[in-house]
């Protein structure tokens, strides 16, 4: 097996914890050679943590892609609205390129994206990471088997977790559709992947509804402050405690997210001073809390979303209804039930991977690695290339101008003049 080379552009969760952990755990596989990321301080991080030299960390995405190839792969890992410019850049320069979801905010973007790719004969894969976990793994393989018959309808409900509202898309760096994505973009466009992937039809209409509905100025409780540090009276009780999520959370799962000071005192002052310590009713944030949405596929198959930011857990639950029988699933617990119709219920066999998002983290970079000597060799695309990503990006910007628009149908076709049927033309 080659070790393949990389450069990280934007050092930051995903960067350091999805692809530098990846690296630092399978050398052989994979090796970090350059990092790209303004913050001085993430790119000191990562020379310690990589071996790299100053010649190798750069401040900027044009710094590392100025002239030459240094690396066989790019992984893009900037913000959503810095996806665009870069990946292009790669790609030209021959980079093979495993970028984050979602690919942008803007159609056009999308679909040049995936043009690149084909122009320059290079991969470009998109971090929809669910389908490689066991668990859709598994769901896909026996909806293959035809023992549900034809699909006929999906729900699919995505339990964001309330204290991951709040940390991500409340007080943290998604919580302005403007500056990232909208939140059906943002964060469900695993799920319209999902869907898409699912069903193996083009989806044509949808409708959606969704709000703001909690965590406005006017909800905030009597003696509440601005911080959680300001001597709150209510702080103690409220669910969204920024110290009970942060300050209590000895597992260090979301304090890592808010610094790199993982001590009493390097918690506190980034309850002081940063986003993280604000009120959840006192934050600058305007993306939605809920939202559902219905979708039409070619065939007549049906699907309803629903995504809602007020739950004890993060969590997916799905019911795959078909003509012979029916599939329920519990992604969190591994927990796979068919139910074909008279006859007795199966409990479907789950092998079970360990890390983020039921072991799609590992498993996106393990393919993409695959698929790059395959590529070298004249291999395929891959599970979740551009190309493939387009539709479920079409579903997503189809959801939130349907909701804007006070939930009419909006078709796919309308979003852009190239749908994911010409894409590939």
């Amino acid at each position: 097996m080659r070790q393949l080379t990389a450069i990280i552009v934007g050092a930051g969760a995903r960067g350091r914890f999805v692809y530098g952990s990846y690296a630092k755990k399978y050398p052989e596989q994979f090796k970090i050679v350059a990092v790209a990321e303004p913050n001085e301080e993430r790119r000191s991080l990562a020379a310690t943590e990589h071996g790299l030299s100053n010649d190798r960390l750069f401040s900027s995405w044009e710094e590392v892609l100025s002239n030459h190839r240094i690396a066989d792969i790019a992984v893009i890992s900037t913000q959503d609205r810095m996806h665009y410019e870069p990946t292009l850049k790669a790609l030209a320069l021959g980079y093979d390129v495993l970028l984050e979801k979602p690919m942008s905010p803007f159609p056009e973007e999308v679909i040049a994206m995936a043009r690149a790719s084909q122009t320059y004969n290079r991969l470009l894969t998109v971090s929809h990471v669910l389908r490689y976990t066991p668990f859709w793994s598994k769901i896909k393989e026996t909806i293959a088997s035809g023992e549900i018959g034809r699909i006929v309808s999906i729900q699919l409900s995505e339990n964001v977790g309330y204290y991951h509202m709040a940390h991500s898309f409340v007080r943290g760096n998604w919580n302005k559709a403007e500056e990232t994505s909208p939140m059906i973009l943002q964060k469900s466009c695993h799920d319209m992947d999902i869907l898409s992937w699912l069903i193996d039809r083009r989806c044509l209409n949808v409708n959606s509804y969704g709000s703001l509905l909690h965590f406005r100025p006017e909800n905030a409780p009597s003696g509440s402050t601005y911080r959680c540090t300001d001597g709150c009276a209510v702080e103690r009780e409220c669910p969204y405690s920024a110290r009970r999520i942060y300050e209590e959370d000895s597992s260090h799962e979301w304090s890592r997210f808010i610094t790199n000071e993982l001590t009493p005192a390097g918690i506190e002052q980034a309850l002081l001073e940063g986003p993280f310590g604000r009120c959840v009713y006192r934050c600058d944030n305007n993306v939605v809390d809920h939202q559902v949405v219905n979708m039409e596929f070619e065939g007549g198959t049906t699907a309803s979303f629903t995504m809602s930011g007020f739950t004890h857990d993060i969590s997916r639950t799905v019911q795959i209804m078909g003509t012979l029988g029916e599939i329920r699933g519990y992604m969190e617990k591994n927990e796979i039930k068919l139910y074909p119709f008279g006859k007795e219920v199966v409990e479907v066999p789950l092998a079970v991977e360990e890390g983020g998002h039921g072991g799609g983290d590992e498993g996106l970079v393990r393919e993409f690695l695959k698929e790059v000597r395959r590529e070298n060799s004249g291999g395929g695309q891959g599970l979740t290339s551009a190309e493939a990503s387009v539709q479920s990006h079409l579903m997503a910007f189809a959801a939130e101008r349907s909701r804007l628009e006070g939930g009419h149908s909006v078709s796919i076709t309308s979003i852009n003049d190239q749908s994911i049927c010409s894409v590939g033309s």
